[in-house]
């Protein structure tokens, strides 16, 4: 198995890191899918990275059918409308990751175009998009981690995914426990993403804020219950920090989201956790609290009251 072919679903900070670290090798094997007057945008301005510009090599989504690879990496709130897009594009032999934030992404495009073809993936990089400019720190970005849910070893499919990075300035990750993975990620993004967007505040606020540290532990200690309910070890996390190599003034992408006025991906955070939480029997008071909070910033955001 040999992947020659990649489109990506998406040209926000995600997929930008992959159009940074994988035009040089494969050139106009990599494409990026898009049609009608997004399209010809793309084809006409490409994508600044870095302060570099990149021509995209853009392809509708019935011309990218059959891609050997597909990374999806719109925002949460766009999944479902590109679902056909999605099925469009997968072909039998097509693996496809799905490099969304959030725990349900894969079950959600799994849903659609059958299980088989989805490899659970997670990334870890700070960045952020303006207009069509993404800017991200690749040689210190962790990158993408992936995995299958029930085979420790390293698959086919992880080995041609390994094959095509290598060499690349990219850095990945294959799993042996991709679930718990997940799960830490979710609960990271959650615990970190959330108060500062409340708050207003860059990261440093969990090291100078006993109180913003507090709500940090609060919401994550949840995500450990309901991952427990459902049968997945994250408990380590409580005794645990992971360090991120990020500036104290550093605003993740919820921050990023009311900053610029636009609705966030709460649904894929609290919202999910809450729903998760209700299934098995777990209150999860926090989340919900703060899934109210976001949302009613969102509507201060749309103009619902300002008064």
């Amino acid at each position: 198995m040999k992947i020659n072919t990649v489109a990506v679903l998406g040209v926000g900070a995600i997929g930008g890191y992959f159009i940074w670290g994988l035009s040089e090798k494969l050139g106009d094997r990599l494409w990026v899918v898009a049609d009608g007057e997004r399209k010809e945008r793309l084809e006409q301005d490409g994508l600044w990275i870095n302060n570099v510009n990149y021509p995209l090599h853009v392809r509708t989504p019935q011309e990218a059918r059959g891609a050997d690879l597909l990374l999806i990496a719109t925002k949460y709130g766009a999944l479902p409308g590109v679902l056909d897009e999605v099925a469009t594009i997968v072909d039998d032999h097509t693996t496809v990751l799905s490099l969304l934030n959030g725990i349900d992404s894969e079950e959600i495009v799994g849903a659609r175009i059958g299980m088989e073809h989805i490899l659970p993936s997670i990334m870890k990089i700070a960045s952020h998009r303006i207009g069509n400019r993404v800017v991200f720190d690749g040689p210190t970005s962790l990158g993408v981690y992936f995995g299958e849910y029930d085979q420790r070893e390293p698959s086919e499919r992880m080995l041609a995914i390994a094959d095509l990075l290598e060499g690349t300035p990219l850095h990945y990750h294959m799993r042996k426990d991709i679930k718990v993975d997940l799960w830490n990620k979710f609960a990271l993004n959650i615990s970190r993403n959330l108060p500062q967007a409340l708050l207003g505040c860059g990261m440093g606020a969990y090291a100078d804020s006993e109180h913003a540290a507090a709500l940090s532990r609060m919401l994550r200690d949840e995500v450990i219950d309901v991952a427990a309910a459902r049968g997945i070890d994250i408990s380590s996390l409580r005794t645990t920090i992971e360090v991120s190599p990020v500036d104290k003034s550093a605003r993740y992408s919820t921050l990023q989201d009311l900053d610029a006025g636009c609705h966030t991906e709460i649904d894929m955070f609290s919202g999910a956790l809450g729903r998760m939480g209700r299934e098995s029997g777990v209150p999860t008071p926090c989340n919900d609290f703060m899934f109210h909070a976001i949302r009613a910033l969102e509507e201060k955001n749309d103009g619902k009251f300002n008064y």
